[in-house]
């Protein structure tokens, strides 16, 4: 597989713009032994362009902080959101305002599986 750069204006030769053999993996999984695949069931996450059927790559080595797409078990079931941490506060935020945001408190059991660092979208 090989990459090639394409002009999004005027058309242009194509062997000008061929750069060279394409790895995946090099340019989608930083930590290797740390990255799974998940596969997007509902909308809750159509505002960021997450959509079902969206393969999600996450990174089980990168540090969770607030604002960052996560995998997450709440209360035993798996969820994608965004993680929001206020003044001792965590929530699980929905990127549709068709839901409503996961409050965490001390009766939730909570845990963050991996931080999401990819989507893959299929067009067709």
């Amino acid at each position: 597989m090989f990459i090639i750069s394409v002009p999004a204006g005027f058309p242009s030769p194509a062997e000008d713009f061929v750069e060279g053999p394409l790895d995946l993996n090099r340019y989608l999984i930083h930590h290797p032994a740390a990255t799974f695949f998940v596969r997007v069931i509902g909308d809750s996450m159509v505002g960021v362009g997450i959509y079902p059927n969206d393969l999600l790559i996450v990174d089980r080595a990168v540090t969770a902080v607030s604002g960052s797409i996560v995998i997450a078990v709440v209360n035993g079931e798996l969820t994608i959101k965004r993680l929001h941490q206020r003044q001792g506060q965590v929530s699980l935020v929905p990127e549709n305002p068709a839901y409503t945001p996961i409050e965490i408190t001390a009766a939730t059991t909570f845990e963050v599986w991996g931080v999401v660092t990819k989507a893959i979208h299929f067009l067709a």
